[in-house]
């Protein structure tokens, strides 16, 4: 083969993977789980973050109100920006706060909520992350919004902020 043709295969083979690499730059391949607005969210078993009891969801979902489902950790910083409008949410007498407490330190979810107070009715313990993962999770915080039959009405994605507070609050008129 001589220099020319070497150098018009070269060059067309490096044209080929630049368009591939192009091509694959403008495809989309992050995970974003199902939202399920409109479905019921399904039923699981978790362990109490106050006394280690087993506890099934049911259970949690037994008056009339709207409930938060909040997927924390400690270790997460956007979990402590959302902490004081958590904690404004705790007054509304509509609105009862679960919180699912993700891959976390026993230890470590305690002196959280000593420290910066307790929005939640009740604290369950997801320790390798499955639970969260199952209801749609993919991520700290997040928060998923349901009436009392456990029916998905929405959810947000990272650090509630006041304008999700007005929206979660708006629904419990």
């Amino acid at each position: 083969m001589n220099n020319k043709t070497l150098l018009i295969i070269s060059l067309i083979l490096i044209l080929f993977c630049f368009f591939v690499f192009l091509k694959s730059l403008n495809n989309n391949n992050a995970y974003i789980p199902d939202i399920n607005y409109g479905k019921k969210l399904i039923s699981f078993k978790a362990k109490k973050l106050s006394n280690n009891e087993l506890i099934n969801s049911e259970a949690l979902f037994d008056e009339d109100k709207i409930y938060v489902l909040n997927i924390w950790s400690s270790w997460c910083v956007p979990c402590r920006a959302e902490h004081d409008i958590l904690m404004e949410l705790k007054k509304n007498p509509s609105i009862k706060i679960i919180g699912l407490n993700y891959k976390d330190s026993l230890k470590n979810a305690k002196k959280y909520i000593d420290m910066y107070g307790n929005p939640y009715s009740s604290i369950l313990i997801d320790e390798d992350g499955v639970i969260s993962i199952s209801v749609g999770a993919y991520g700290v915080p997040e928060s998923i919004i349901m009436d009392k039959n456990k029916i998905i009405l929405k959810k947000f994605i990272g650090p509630i902020n006041t304008k999700s507070l007005k929206e979660i609050e708006s629904l419990t008129k």
